[in-house]
């Protein structure tokens, strides 16, 4: 039987990583199998002209994607004829998500896919990690090498991080010590959700009608938290429901300084600004696997349907095996077809992206051309009026380099998008050139912790920042519009490159290596959003 590789299934092993040897033959768990699509041309032929704002495209429902571009039967078949031979048992197939998921040990998974997995030990600050990943690509034979496009799940290495930043004092220069969120009482320059949306002239509206999606790779909420939230801002406490993906579940750690801090950070956000829409949050496993069935299961739903998705998760370009990163980034072109806008957090370490390289890196799945990329900013308001906006991290924002600042720059993966030519980047050193690859991030808000949003943690109200915040206030406002349109608007990067005059152009700060200009730049995009104008811009596009 002849064997071939799986294209780019080679895992990169995070430098100071140690293979502490191989796996445990009897150990147990699942894996996905990602297949080819139906009428693959077909379907990059409507995402083209979609992503590109071709008046004759139209979105298609979920009930058509799955007849037209879902997985054929026959390939189904085979990948479960390939699962049998081997003793693995088929614990769920979904055609229409183009989703087989195995259940097996790992001396058969070594034997099935010609791999040897290896356990690994890396130490990180003071904190000491283990994963699992194969030694090598994954290896399939001829009847089922051109069926499957990607294998996920044998690497359980967690790579996304949460993109929120605590306010605080900084005390200790190592990554892993994190001091106290500080109290809301003693911030005087921070805002709640309502009175950032008074400052960015939302439209009125509540989202009925709507779902929101917030994906979520860890930890959970407390509903007293929620309710005591909402009470306290005066609005109706939104419907929260938590779904689970690959049996993770809402599973607040009791620490409001860890992963609980984003999934509230982000249900209060999206929960305040669009308050009669449906908040679901879906729980999923911190692993490549489980971040693309987690976006897989939002975007196949068809029980609560949502029309945006917000992620404020995500890692550097660099740290994804190439293999997960397609596969994410066509789950965000299924968007696209769907007519579901993604927001994503573009991260909150400055044109490093949190890499000790020395290179400028951006944040995935921010990158993708196919997601909004959400960036931040240092506000100072007064009088219900913003009177002084610049980038987060800046030295002119006051902001302090400790506390992070907004991720941005050009990815080293994906081409330069058609709504982003003739656009020029700005380095803080070498001047000013044309931007020839995917530049990040699209469009910004408030996220400097300094001057960040007061939210409900652990039983206690806080202030945090980062770009995770920015991206459930995006899908916020979207959310608005969807209501108020009867329709979704779908994917927007084309029509908000278009409409420029819709955003406050932010001139001032950087990120590290690139400077905020005037128009698009590679610190906080198109800017922060005029929301009145945003919704008039995407009512006529």
């Amino acid at each position: 039987m002849t064997r071939h590789p799986v294209a780019n299934s080679d895992h990169p092993t995070p430098g100071g990583a140690q293979c502490v040897g191989s796996c445990d033959p009897a150990e147990h768990f699942d894996i996905v199998l990602i297949l080819r699509r139906q009428s693959s041309a077909e379907f990059h032929e409507l995402v083209d002209k979609l992503a590109s704002n071709d008046p004759s495209a139209k979105p298609i429902s979920r009930e058509e994607y799955e007849r037209r571009f879902g997985a054929s039967a026959d390939d189904v078949k085979r990948v479960e004829q390939f699962a049998t031979s081997h003793g693995l048992q088929v614990a769920h197939a979904d055609p229409a998500a183009r989703r087989v998921v195995l259940s097996g040990t790992v001396q058969q998974y070594n034997a099935a896919f010609g791999v040897d997995l290896q356990r690994f030990e890396h130490q990180v600050g003071k904190s000491k990690f283990h994963f699992r990943q194969p030694n090598g690509p994954v290896h399939l034979p001829d009847d089922v090498h051109e069926v499957v496009t990607a294998v996920v799940g044998l690497d359980n290495r967690a790579k996304a991080q949460p993109h929120f930043r605590l306010n605080h004092a900084p005390t200790s220069s190592d990554p892993s010590i994190r001091p106290p969120i500080r109290a809301a009482s003693a911030v005087s320059n921070s805002f709640t959700p309502l009175q950032l949306a008074e400052l960015y002239d939302f439209p009125p509206g509540d989202g009925k009608g709507q779902c929101i999606a917030l994906v979520e790779m860890g930890g959970g909420y407390d509903t007293a938290d929620l309710s005591a939230y909402f009470k306290g801002l005066g609005v109706s406490a939104p419907t929260v429901e938590a779904v689970s993906v690959d049996q993770a579940n809402n599973a607040p750690t009791g620490d409001p300084n860890g992963p609980d801090a984003e999934v509230t950070l982000d249900i209060e956000i999206a929960g305040a600004l669009a308050a009669a829409a449906l908040i679901a949050v879906y729980f999923a496993p911190n692993s490549e696997a489980g971040f693309v069935d987690a976006v897989s299961a939002a975007l196949h739903d068809s029980q609560r349907k949502p029309s945006v998705i917000s992620i404020s998760w995500g890692a550097p370009e660099s740290s994804w095996s190439q293999q997960s990163l397609s596969a994410l980034n066509d789950a965000l072109q299924t968007a696209v077809a769907l007519g579901v806008t993604v927001c994503a957090a573009s991260g909150d370490s400055g044109s490093s992206d949190g890499m000790s390289d020395g290179a400028d890196h951006v944040d995935f799945p921010a990158s993708s051309p196919y997601a909004l990329g959400c960036g931040g900013t240092h506000v100072s308001a007064s009088g219900g009026q913003i009177t002084r906006e610049t980038v987060w991290g800046s030295a002119a924002a006051g902001g302090n380099g400790d506390d992070g600042a907004t991720g941005g720059g050009v990815s080293s993966t994906f081409a330069l998008p058609a709504w982003q030519k003739g656009l020029r980047v700005v380095r803080g050193s070498g001047g000013a050139g044309a931007l020839v690859r995917r530049g990040v991030p699209d469009v910004a808000a408030d996220a400097d912790p300094a001057t960040g949003y007061v939210v409900r943690v652990g039983g206690t109200d806080t202030v945090v920042g980062g770009t995770s915040a920015v991206a459930p206030l995006w899908a916020a406002l979207l959310t608005r519009i969807n209501a108020t349109r009867g329709t979704a608007v779908g994917f927007v990067n084309a029509k908000l490159y278009a409409q420029p005059a819709a955003f406050n152009d932010i001139t001032s700060g950087s990120n590290g290596d690139y400077s905020a200009a005037p128009g698009w730049d590679a610190c906080t995009g198109l800017g922060t959003p005029v929301g009145s104008k945003v919704a008039s811009a995407l009512a006529s596009a």
